[in-house]
């Protein structure tokens, strides 16, 4: 399967995020918090409980979606990347590769954003004995971790987490940007739409009470009564809603926009606005992958192993 025509990015995104870093990786991590938090044991719930069949149908789109990559016997495609931090635009992209099944799955996910002034990096790649990860976010110092596969893999068998088409939801990649989002929002909405010629499903996601009363500490009576609380209530730079655009086709999930009312605090109470976009183009499904895409050989000097805490944070996906 190719899926070569990339959906088209927004001309302008709006003011959003403070702090470059967290505008960067908006897209691909601002829900493990919410993965940490549910590791400590706050309480996931399920959406079935309430019997919502839209919000069903969103459900079973994005768990699709998630099983789907752990399935595919390989997966090439480029990223596209764009958010917006008061006046400064960051943009850029890398790409994404996937080859193998169940235990023997590897990847690698790389991207570079850009301001006129800094430029970010990320690289993860999975090479079968390791995950690594490395970080260098404008003028911070690089960072570069690793976590061992072997213990991931058995730390998941004593959860009796079955079953696992692989272990990616639980090391990183797209895998685990997706599964992470699962983790924190909960999916109210599933419409049918063409996105470029594409259709797709078009899934919205707000934030899962008990893992935002868990990141708002301060705020959980409020998050947690009747009336809840509006995207003006949230801090500055931190998103209100998600927005995942999966084939219909292939359930492979296209886009990812973040929704947020961008400004200074106090807000004025209205529509949330898309503040950063994490886009898969000129997807291959099932094609011959170069398995030197997953050989990774960095130096060791600051080297972090950081597998204990990894396996801390990693729990059973909620119902």
């Amino acid at each position: 399967m190719n899926a070569s025509h990339p959906p088209s990015l927004p001309g302008r995104l709006h003011s959003s995020w403070r702090g470059l870093a967290a505008a960067v990786w908006a897209a691909l991590t601002v829900a493990a918090c919410g993965s940490a938090a549910l590791a400590q044991g706050v309480p996931a719930g399920s959406i079935y409980q309430r019997g919502a069949d839209e919000a069903g149908q969103g459900e079973r789109v994005v768990a699709a979606a998630i099983a789907g990559l752990g399935k595919a016997e390989s997966i090439s495609a480029r990223v596209r990347q764009l958010a917006r931090v008061g006046d400064t635009v960051l943009k850029g992209g890398g790409r994404y590769v996937q080859s193998g099944t169940g235990r023997e799955q590897r990847f690698r996910l790389e991207s570079r954003l850009s301001s006129e002034t800094e430029t970010f990096d990320l690289l993860e790649v999975c090479d079968g004995l390791f995950f690594w990860n490395y970080r260098h976010l404008g003028m911070q110092p690089a960072t570069i971790e690793r976590v061992d596969v072997q213990r991931v893999h058995e730390h998941l068998d004593n959860l009796k987490i079955s079953p696992r088409p692989s272990d990616g939801p639980y090391l990183g990649g797209i895998q685990r940007m997706l599964a992470l989002v699962r983790e924190s929002f909960r999916f109210t909405t599933a419409t049918t739409q063409d996105l470029d010629g594409m259709p797709v499903w078009t899934v919205e996601g707000e934030w899962s009470k008990p893992v935002l009363g868990c990141l708002l500490p301060d705020r959980a009576e409020a998050i947690n009564g009747p009336g809840g609380i509006t995207a003006a209530d949230l801090p500055e730079g931190m998103p209100w809603s998600v927005r995942l655009s999966i084939g219909r086709r292939e359930l492979f999930p296209f886009r990812v926009e973040w929704l947020a009312i961008p400004g200074p605090r106090p807000a004025a109470t209205t529509t949330p606005e898309v503040v950063a976009v994490f886009e898969l183009y000129d997807v291959r499904i099932g094609e011959p992958v170069d398995a030197t895409a997953f050989v990774y050989r960095p130096a060791l000097a600051g080297l972090m192993d950081v597998t204990d805490q990894h396996l801390k944070e990693l729990a059973p996906p909620r119902p």
